[in-house]
């Protein structure tokens, strides 16, 4: 197998190009973002050519326009030459996708990696973004809403077991964290790449939608009048039904004027003496309800 020439140096155009990508403005600017790892690359390859992407002749670093049109795309790889030889699928399909591939040193690399050891691959991906109108639709069953949510951490985490739940779409509000932030990339495991992503919205238009749509808005928060998650019957609560869960920040919850938007509150009963559930937590058991009421 015939490699490219190796980068040896940080200081490399392709490197110091794919490095800004590390700054949220300029992520913003090229609408792309990094994604690094074994797994989290094989996802966003297998994305690529699920969604029937032509090859590509060359890749395009700075053109909002060429990159928006190819959502989700991989656009360039760097891999170490041990890593290629570890994962010889990754250099298989970039040759057959055309997509642009860099034989990088290991530790200009590391230049590239934000975790402490890396595992020698990191993808430059276009972004996943798509229209909230495309997914808050009759048929949704169940949609994620993150309001105000901001650590990288909890909003990887969420994404990845919306993704296992079977929820049609998760939504970040225009006050939650950057979904492409290198640790939300890394959180998500690769479901980044499998569940619809919707960023940059109000959560007034989010419920608005929602509601139009026939599905009953439910804000995870332990109020007054919150129904009890485990006894939802007892107060007229259907998990049944088509559902959008809105979850609000990591210290403070959810305001009173966002709770007035949805149409209940619905609290995760505590048995032991623990004062509450961290949100990442909360989010798992509430829609993990929802996702078994409907199958029933």
């Amino acid at each position: 197998m015939k490699l490219p020439d190796v980068i040896t140096s940080p200081q490399s155009k392709r490197i110091k190009s794919a490095l800004r990508l590390l700054r949220r403005n300029h992520r913003k600017t090229t609408g792309q973002f990094l994604v690094e790892g074994p797994q989290a690359v094989r996802e966003a390859l297998e994305r690529h050519v699920e969604l029937g992407l032509q090859p590509q002749n060359r890749i395009v670093t700075d053109v909002v326009g060429s990159v928006g049109e190819r959502n989700g795309a991989v656009l360039e790889l760097f891999i170490t030459e041990e890593a290629s030889e570890r994962h010889p699928e990754f250099v298989e399909t970039v040759r057959a996708q055309r997509i642009r591939w860099n034989i990088v040193a290991e530790d200009v690399l590391t230049e590239l990696a934000t975790t402490v050891n890396s595992q020698g691959v990191v993808a430059v991906c276009a972004q996943l973004d798509v229209e909230l109108t495309s997914v808050m639709t009759k048929d949704a069953q169940l949609i994620v809403v993150l309001s105000q949510v901001r650590d990288p951490g909890n909003a990887g985490t969420i994404i990845r077991l919306a993704d296992a739940a079977g929820a049609n779409a998760v939504v970040l509000t225009s006050s939650s964290v950057d979904v492409y932030n290198d640790k939300t990339v890394r959180s998500t495991a690769g479901s980044l790449f499998h569940v619809p992503v919707v960023t940059g919205v109000g959560l007034a238009e989010v419920t608005e939608l929602a509601r139009a749509r026939g599905l009953q808005v439910l804000a995870a928060d332990a109020n007054d009048e919150a129904h009890d998650l485990h006894h939802p019957w007892d107060s007229g609560l259907d998990l049944s039904a088509r559902t959008a869960w809105v979850f609000g920040n990591e210290a403070w919850g959810m305001k009173s004027s966002d709770l007035e938007q949805c149409d209940a509150s619905v609290a995760v009963p505590i048995y032991g003496q623990a004062e509450s559930l961290n949100l990442a937590t909360a989010a798992s058991v509430c829609i993990y309800e929802s996702a078994r009421n409907q199958r029933m």
